[in-house]
């Protein structure tokens, strides 16, 4: 005797029907709360359906049944709840066998459909659910750094790949700035980190790179009003502490190659326009790398940028210097003549 266990209820007809599986009846049952929990999460269509068997003479298969019914809900708590073909020999069962059904293949823990199956994207959506801000990158390098020494001018540059991938130690040596960038980061996740990465560091400036990552929809679809809304809230937390801003323009894009079908030119422009009008409200200074690099299309030219939104050294030969310009203007603010 055979039984097979299904989790699609198209695989078990209309609710209430049983339906002939090799030579066993069976038929559907409601779905138990922890599956539903589960089939929620992993985002399978449908519901998850458990096969029992009908009131049978043979107690050899009620007990098959006990033990269906356990290893169901041990996979379900597990989260490895996979399709399995049970097979029960018993007395008087007919020959043949049913064939099996192909269960749906599961749909991915997390994360946009559009992300590239790869390495770096399964951590990236991963953290999406574990540590939102990544608090745990710079935790131990921020307790380590410690306190600034007397009269230090500390920096500190929050961002994301862009930032990530500036080399500080070569662009201004000498110069104690500290790089806090993350690879793929939204301001929202920034938010979250500021002050263990950029405030409890106390320095005088901070340089605040970014919002391309928010266009390009990395931790999901947000509108310019909530990139805007992140940004102000950054700022605020440095004023607050006592820390000079420098706010740096998002660097032009046309396109990105990790999310194709966006065109983020105009989004990008008036970011930028907005983020000027609010720096010199706040009294912030604004450094504008965008009109210094942008091409005719809105975008980074092929000189200045490989991918089309990471700068190349000649990108970074045009950023340093007003990145420079920017924080001795902040420096200076404030300071009695």
């Amino acid at each position: 005797m055979q039984l097979l266990i299904l989790f699609k209820p198209s695989a078990l007809g209309t609710a209430g029907a049983a339906v002939q599986v090799g030579c066993v009846s069976v038929e559907k049952t409601a779905c138990a709360p922890g599956a539903i929990a589960y089939n929620q999460m992993r985002g399978v269509s449908g519901s998850i359906s458990l096969c029992r068997v009908l009131p049978a003479e043979n107690g050899e298969l009620q007990m098959t049944e006990m033990k269906i019914r356990a290893a169901l809900l041990a996979g379900v708590v597990a989260g490895l709840l996979t399709p399995v073909l049970i097979q029960a020999q018993g007395t008087g069962s007919q020959a043949g066998a049913s064939t099996p059904v192909a269960a749906p293949e599961a749909a991915p823990l997390v994360g946009a459909s559009w992300h590239p199956n790869n390495e770096y994207w399964h951590h990236h959506d991963q953290l999406l659910l574990t540590d939102f801000g990544w608090l745990a990158r710079f935790k131990d390098e921020d307790l380590k750094l410690g306190l600034p020494a007397a009269g230090e001018d500390r920096v500190v540059f929050m961002g994301d790949s862009i930032t990530e991938g500036w080399h500080l130690d070569k662009s201004f040596p000498g110069k104690p700035y500290v790089n806090r960038g993350i690879s793929g980061q939204t301001t929202a996740q920034m938010v979250l980190r500021f002050h263990q990465d950029v405030i409890a560091l106390k320095p005088k400036v901070v340089v605040i790179l970014a919002g391309i990552n928010d266009m390009a929809e990395n931790t999901g679809p947000m509108t310019l009003e909530q990139t805007e809304d992140n940004l102000a809230a950054m700022t605020e937390m440095a004023a607050a502490n006592g820390i000079k801003v420098v706010m740096c323009s998002v660097l032009p894009a046309t396109h990105f190659s990790w999310h194709p079908g966006l065109e983020p030119a105009s989004e990008v422009a008036a970011a930028n326009v907005w983020m000027k009008a609010y720096a010199d409200q706040k009294g912030f200074v604004y450094v504008d790398f965008y009109s210094a690099m942008k091409d005719d299309m809105g975008g980074l030219p092929p000189n200045l940028s490989r991918d089309g939104v990471h700068p190349l050294p000649a990108g970074h030969a045009i950023m340093d210097p007003l990145a420079e310009a920017g924080i001795e203007k902040a420096l200076k603010t404030g300071k009695k003549k």
